[in-house]
């Protein structure tokens, strides 16, 4: 049954339909009968979803409603606002997973009948998993406001019987964050999973920051692991809480509230706390906290917001527990945490500090520092601290860092070190200092201050590798320039064909991205396909399937104007692909995949194709053009396309080897490994 009261903006019109938002503009204009606005504004008008479906039915525009998608416009357009819609889908989902035969009961009957019993149902699965009583995190929405929510928990629970409740949630949840990326600050999963490891096993963890639950969700959580989150958002928090019950068999306790003003688990003490606290925080109640007995190792100054974060930690944590936060580069040298940094090197809490890549967390433009520290059960002999920077496996382009280079070094640096308090020196990437030399009047515990540069040797040898590199590669690029082009030829008059039309004669499949996968392969993201480089990012865990690219596929991203289209070859066939992206495989016997790729690739083409609203540009791939042309004709283009393709290659390595040759130079000739003649 359709929701009348769900309304749809021309976006959401645009996505059921397949097509431009400019298409839909046309057809208000164009068809007196076309459903009028019931909301919005005049700028950007609603309409009444139940409407619009059955005007794009009848006008044939309609012929296959993704179910998700019809479901994610219940959701977007809920009466209460999304985040009421999720909550209610998401305690619906839970008990489809717990108890699907009291689902399948409770749903035979009429709307009103499940808003009335569904309460009591709800509240036999909320009450073991959240507790009871007032401080539950989720509570059961009552039943007169449930009621314009049963089209919407009707249509997920459909979609859950295909996909599973799990991934049904992930689905609805990550498009919601999608959505509002403003309002909400996200660990990626690459940085979780290694917080994670570096905490090591745990049946008892908390993360006091919790957002959206990354962190937790990072814990190899088994039947008997307590997993434990607040958050000052209650909204957030309940839909945390949601996410961690659906996606592992740990008993879950998220709770809402201000950590540090009125933390919820008080009697806590945990085998792990990982959190990823707001950074630079002046309203964090300084002045209401001045005698907590959570600062141990001093009372903050108003500016150091993150070091309560810290302490709090340490607070929750058992004798010999592990502790990792993410912080922000100043908190290892502001002369105003000094004495607490100095406190905590002094009494052993504080372990390791790990400069990140740029690009690693938000704010993506700084490096920022793991802290790892552990809730001292007596005081070291002679305390030394792990100091390491991986910033060297900072991606190329937009691609974000090498996480696995990243994990690797990480990883097996802080095992040698935990392992025997010491670690002997790697040079530019980590080493072991004893405590006391880093006790001087700025206990300053940025690593690049403390980790030695490469030996001179060294700096010499790798300048002129680069040197070398970049001589062959501007040979090539030389010997790959295009011959002149012929400007007295006349533009030909091609019929025309568009990425839709050859999509529905079979000549090409068309895929788009997964929000998950349970496949653990490397996933290629919109940058990686933008930037030229390898398959850099990773998909949460589901069970939803992966698309996985083949060689001979030619991939778009769907945002950001960008004019470009990437054929997969044989190193990146394989790989899982990305949200924002789009997969063509054409059928061989029909299509060229060098000439698909390169007439996608036509400005004019991108332009004609593409919607623009105020923030972003969005490509409608089945609008795209290509001539009609012979199998024969199609290789002579693509031959000219797959050598313009190496050209741009070889001048992209150029210039990233030109800027590290550079790079070098200056920092060579300036810390003296290289003479001036």
């Amino acid at each position: 049954m359709q929701d009348d009261s769900t309304e749809v903006t021309a976006a959401g019109i645009a996505r059921l339909a397949g097509v431009g938002r400019a298409a839909v503009s046309n057809w208000r204009r164009r068809h007196g009968d076309f459903p009028k606005p019931v909301g919005g504004t005049e700028t950007s008008p609603s309409f009444a979803l139940a409407e619009v479906e059955a005007w794009l039915r009848a006008q044939g525009k309609l012929a296959e409603v993704p179910l998700r998608e019809r479901v994610w416009q219940q959701l977007a357009g809920h009466p209460d606002g999304p985040v009421t819609a999720l909550a209610h889908a998401g305690c619906v989902l839970l008990l489809i997973h717990d108890r699907p035969t009291d689902w399948l009961e409770l749903s035979a009957g009429s709307d009103e009948r499940l808003a009335a019993l569904l309460p009591a149902a709800l509240d036999q699965v909320l009450a073991p998993r959240f507790g009871t009583g007032p401080g539950r995190t989720v509570a059961t929405p009552i039943s007169p406001r449930l009621l314009p929510s049963v089209p919407l928990l009707r249509g997920a629970a459909e979609l859950a019987a295909g996909q599973g409740a799990r991934q049904t949630y992930e689905f609805l949840l990550g498009r919601h964050l999608d959505a509002n990326p403003r309002q909400y600050t996200l660990t990626p999963a690459p940085l979780a999973d290694l917080m994670a490891e570096l905490a090591g096993p745990a049946r008892t963890v908390l993360d006091p920051a919790c957002g959206t639950g990354a962190l937790l969700r990072a814990v190899d959580s088994r039947p008997g692991t307590r997993l434990y989150g607040q958050d000052d958002a209650a909204e957030l928090a309940a839909l945390t809480g949601l996410r961690l019950a659906l996606s592992t068999p740990a008993a879950v306790r998220i709770a809402p509230g201000d950590t540090l003003r009125a933390e919820a688990f008080p009697e806590l003490r945990a085998d792990a706390v990982l959190c990823h606290p707001p950074f630079n925080e002046r309203n964090w109640g300084h002045d209401e906290l001045a005698y907590d007995a959570r600062w141990e190792y001093g009372f903050p100054a108003r500016t150091e917001s993150e070091l309560a974060w810290v302490q709090h930690a340490l607070a929750r944590l058992r004798d010999g527990g592990t502790a990792v936060l993410l912080m922000p580069p100043a908190a290892a040298s502001r002369r105003s945490g000094r004495r607490i940094r100095a406190d905590l090197l002094r009494r052993g809490a504080l372990r390791a500090v790990v400069a990140l890549p740029v690009g690693a967390a938000p704010p993506y433009n700084i490096p920022v520092h793991l802290w790892v520290l552990r809730r001292p059960e007596k005081a070291p002999a002679q305390p030394e601290v792990l100091l390491a920077d991986v910033g060297q496996f900072a991606g190329e382009g937009r691609g974000g860092p090498d996480w696995r280079a990243v994990r690797e070094a990480v990883l097996d640096a802080w095992r040698d070190f935990d392992g025997s308090g010491h670690l002997d020196e790697r040079p530019s990437l980590a080493r072991s200092l004893p405590v006391i030399e880093l006790l001087d009047d700025d206990v300053d515990l940025a690593p690049a201050r403390h980790l030695p540069p490469p030996t001179a040797a060294d700096g010499a040898e790798q300048l002129a590798d680069v040197r070398a590199r970049l001589g062959e590669t501007l040979r090539l690029a030389t010997g790959l320039t295009p011959p002149p082009a012929d400007t007295t030829r006349p533009a030909p008059r091609w019929p025309l064909t568009t990425v839709g039309e050859l999509a529905r004669g079979g000549a090409l499949l068309m895929r788009t991205g997964t929000n998950g996968g349970h496949a653990r392969v490397p996933v290629l993201t919109d940058l990686d396909v933008l930037a030229g480089t390898a398959p850099s990012g990773t998909l949460p865990e589901s069970d939803e399937e992966p698309v996985l690219t083949e060689q001979g596929d030619v991939v778009l991203p769907v945002l950001g104007g960008d004019s470009v289209a990437r054929v997969i070859d044989e190193a990146t066939a394989g790989a899982a692909l990305g949200r924002n992206l789009v997969l063509l495989r054409p059928d061989p016997a029909a299509l060229d995949a060098w000439f698909l790729a390169g007439f996608l690739r036509g400005t004019a083409n991108n332009r004609q194709a593409s919607s623009y609203a105020s923030t972003a540009t969005r490509l409608d791939v089945r609008r795209l053009q290509l001539p009609r042309l012979p199998l024969e004709a199609q290789r002579r283009y693509g031959a000219r396309f797959r050598a313009l393709d190496e050209f741009e290659r070889a001048v992209r390595l150029a210039g990233r080897l030109g800027d590290q040759l550079v790079r070098g130079l200056y920092d060579g000739l300036t810390d003296g490994t290289v003479a001036p003649d």
